[in-house]
This record gives C-alpha cells, structure tokens and sequence, in this order.
C-alpha cells in the first residue's frame, strides 16, 4: 500500500532512476502502472538484482525496466540524466546520507521529482508504545523463526530507531540541493513518503 501510494504520487518520468532497487518492487510498481517510460533499477547486491530480474521477467516487463549495479554515493551517470529518482527503503542504510542524497539531485535534471520512501519513528506516544513492543519482543523471533538470523532482524529495528525523520530529514534534502520538500507519514508514522523537485 505504501508504494502504491508513492506510484500514484509520482509524476511521469521518461527516464526514472530507482537507487537502491533490491528485488525491484517498486520499480515494477512504476512500470505496471506507467508512470515511466524506462526504469533503471540500480543497487550494490547483484544477488537482490538477480531476483528482480526474475520477477521483470515473468511480468515481461524487461524493454521497460533494467538493471546496473551500482553505489548511491557514486551514481555512474552524468548531471541531470533523470527525469525521476526514487528510493524505497534505502536511504537509511546509506553510509554517507549527505553524499547519497547530493549524489540524486545531481543525476536529477531541473524541474525532476524525487521520490523517497523510509521507515520512521511514530511521534504518537500510545503507537509508540506498541510499536517498541513489536521491534523489541515480537519482530526478532519472528525472523529467527524465518530467517534463522535474529541479528538481522534486530539490525533493522536499530536502523529505524537510530534513522532521522520528518522536518530533520527536509533540512537534510534541502541541504543537498533540492526544493519544494515535502514530507507525509504514512500509517501513524511508521514509514514516511518524502517528495522533492529540483
């Protein structure tokens, strides 16, 4: 629900950038509802990009969307080849967010939109609540049960926590050259949808 509503946010784009594709979901989400000429899905893990690939395929969607392997915080494209740049679910794993953000706006063309999805810390203090219990208690069994790696899980409930948020991460992307940013939680917090232009 979250990146439909992002894709319904987004304005068309003949050349779109998703950084940090991972599995492609939502540049899939994008060309499915043709918000996009061509998509270039761009990550560092070849092996997510491997099952993106798997599912561009079987929605025989491969002349709309490919794939690069790449780093955020060295886009290999030249000053304002996008008409978009998205993100869902990537920035906080940044390991220079300034560097990630400035490296987007410079790939985006003037008047391009940016698209930034992220998990967040709900304000409200009874979601709060709940939502601690479930980080805490619930979510690292539930992935050692699945995934056998309870210290994955746990590594993303501290990168959601320790991760900025609303008017803090405005101030970050205005910093790093965009303009008209807006920011709107989504579902009591738990994830915000950022939108800029250039």
């Amino acid at each position: 629900r979250w990146r439909r509503y992002a894709v319904k946010k987004l304005k068309y784009a003949e050349e779109l950038l998703d950084v940090a594709t991972g599995t492609a979901d939502l540049a899939i989400e994008i060309a499915e509802r043709n918000k996009a000429g061509h998509i270039t899905g761009m990550d560092i893990s070849t092996g997510m990009m491997q099952v993106g690939q798997g599912k561009v395929e079987a929605r025989s969607l491969q002349d709309r969307i490919s794939f690069l392997e790449g780093s955020a915080l060295d886009i290999p494209y030249g000053e304002g080849s996008f008409d978009a740049v998205t993100c869902a679910y990537g920035v906080r794993n940044f390991s220079d967010l300034d560097r990630g953000l400035s490296e987007m706006c410079r790939v985006l063309r003037p008047g391009g939109q940016l698209e930034i999805l992220e998990f967040s810390y709900p304000e409200n203090a009874i979601v709060r609540k709940f939502y601690d219990f479930f980080f805490t208690h619930l979510m690292p069994l539930v992935g050692k049960a699945v995934s056998k790696d309870k210290g994955a899980y746990l590594y993303f409930r501290d990168s959601v926590k320790g991760f900025i948020w609303g008017e803090k991460m405005v101030g970050r992307l205005s910093a790093a050259g965009f303009t008209e940013v807006s920011y709107k939680p989504l579902t009591f917090g738990i994830t915000t949808l950022y939108i800029a232009s250039k």
